[in-house]
């Protein structure tokens, strides 16, 4: 047992995500529609520091996740699971899935954040569901005690600001102690604000700021959503960890760039 506990350390994956940002270096992630273990390899291949595939827009598996987190632990990058907001089952399965860490979407309170880190951690932090025969535990073979800290250490607690009434009660949120990250999404506060899809606009763009402050302040990476011409704004602000674009934007540019130069030439003919 003793063996197999000493062959189980050596594969126990630290975040490359947390790595980087404790350094202060900047990460960056891309976002996955498109499910399934080829389009994560593909985008794994590009030499992304990180993958962010989605259960709370997008239809998938807990199969297809665990193929991922396996495909992510190949390419030497990290895999991030936007959660369906609700259960404690939701949230600790792509943690044992071992998924580097979870997002969780439309955080509004600091109530619902020590909720979140009580669901998620474990002892002395939280009362996590304790279970330790899956990957992240690697079936059993890590003991109570060195499973418990590698999950409160490695794993990431990703909480997602997009609600005004997040944005009102931000310090609060980041206040509380035992998750890593805010993740500000322009998106759905934009429509809250009553401006739909303008990411730039000023408001949007206040409760931006005001979100890095106070992640800063309280000792917590702050992470947001950006285009290329975004991205440089958001750095600036203090931003640490950026999602860089979408499949789905790729496949579509790419598409079209294909369609160009088709065109382009039958029409040369």
């Amino acid at each position: 047992m003793r063996e197999n506990r000493d062959k189980a350390r050596q594969f126990v994956k630290k975040s490359l995500l947390l790595e980087k940002l404790r350094g202060g270096e900047v990460a960056n992630c891309i976002k996955l529609n498109v499910s399934g273990q080829s389009a994560f390899e593909i985008a794994a291949l590009s030499g992304v520091d990180s993958i962010w595939v989605c259960r709370e827009h997008v239809g998938g598996d807990w199969e297809a996740v665990e193929r991922q987190s396996v495909v992510a632990k190949l390419y030497q990058c990290d895999l991030i699971v936007r959660v369906e907001k609700g259960s404690y089952s939701d949230y600790v399965k792509p943690l044992e899935l071992d998924a580097t860490g979870i997002m969780v979407p439309h955080v509004k309170s600091a109530a619902e954040a020590r909720q979140i880190v009580q669901n998620t951690r474990f002892h002395p932090i939280g009362l996590r569901a304790w279970d330790g025969g899956n990957a992240d535990g690697k079936y059993g073979q890590l003991s109570a005690r060195e499973y418990m800290d590698y999950s409160n250490t490695e794993k990431m607690i990703i909480l997602q600001i997009e609600d005004p009434e997040a944005v009102e009660d931000i310090d609060e949120i980041c206040s509380v102690e035992g998750f890593d990250m805010v993740f500000f999404g322009p998106g759905d506060l934009s429509q809250a604000y009553g401006v739909p899809g303008e990411l730039t606009h000023p408001r949007v763009r206040e409760a931006r700021k005001r979100v890095v402050v106070s992640a800063r302040k309280h000792g917590k990476f702050a992470g947001t959503v950006t285009t290329p011409e975004m991205l440089s704004e958001c750095l600036a602000d203090g931003y640490q960890y950026v999602n860089i674009g979408a499949d789905v934007w790729a496949l579509a540019g790419a598409y079209a760039q294909m369609l160009t130069a088709f065109r382009t030439a039958v029409n040369g003919r």
